[in-house]
């Protein structure tokens, strides 16, 4: 019997990757009215910064998703002052990416539905803590949250066991009592997999390619799946 629902955040929450783009093109705006800085030019200062910090710390480490220190090592690489810019620019894409963030339709009523049905709702993410718990702020389901476990916290990156192990802990129950959901393959369902939970892959902004269809779900104003594993 599942007791536990654990979702991931972007792409699955909301639409990360249409926010993204908006906060991103604030960004190349900022970039060229304040730092005089192509569009191009910024581009490629930032991949090659993330790049490096990729190649220094490896992709397990929550730092590398950490947009101010992006910034403030593309400033130096650019011969910018840090200051104001780096914070500007730290604000200036957060405060856009949320003022366009909504929550997928019928995610608000399906997390009610959870919780009048008893059941443990939890968060297991990539990222840093305070900008994840912004999202969940901003797109209205903060109240809904029993746990939040970060890739900060846990000190690894999804898929990596002991951050599924810490939302396992957090809740207090067993892997086969757990449902986890995601939009990444490779993150999120294989890590859910492997730590013996169930899962199921959001499929709204992935192909899902390497999942059975049995176990993808397109909206959450369709309970079908929910109601199979006896949730609903």
């Amino acid at each position: 019997m599942i007791k536990a629902v654990f979702f991931d955040i972007d792409d699955t929450l909301y639409s990360f990757r249409d926010t993204h783009k908006i906060a991103m093109e604030s960004l190349y705006k900022y970039a060229q009215e304040c730092l005089h800085v192509d569009k191009d030019t910024f581009c490629r200062t930032l991949k090659e910064v993330q790049d490096k910090l990729i190649e220094r710390l490896g992709e397990n480490s929550a730092v590398i998703h950490n947009r101010l220190i992006r910034f403030q090592n593309v400033l130096g690489l650019l011969g910018k002052p840090i200051h104001p810019y780096a914070r500007e620019m730290y604000s200036l894409y957060w405060d856009t990416l949320l003022l366009y963030a909504v929550p997928e339709p019928g995610l608000r009523e399906l997390l009610q539905e959870l919780k009048a049905q008893g059941i443990y709702i939890g968060i297991g993410t990539d990222m840093t803590s305070y900008i994840q718990v912004k999202k969940l702020e901003k797109l209205g389901v903060a109240e809904f949250i029993d746990c939040i476990v970060t890739s900060e916290e846990a000190g690894v990156e999804k898929p990596e066991k002991e951050l599924f192990d810490l939302c396992l802990e957090k809740a207090g129950l067993e892997p086969r009592e757990c449902l986890f959901i995601g939009d990444n393959c490779r993150k999120d369902i294989l890590g859910a997999k492997n730590a013996g939970m169930y899962y199921l892959c959001y499929c709204k902004y992935c192909d899902c390619v390497d999942v059975d269809e049995r176990y993808c779900i397109k909206s959450y104003e369709d309970t079908a799946k929910f109601e199979e594993l006896g949730i609903l």
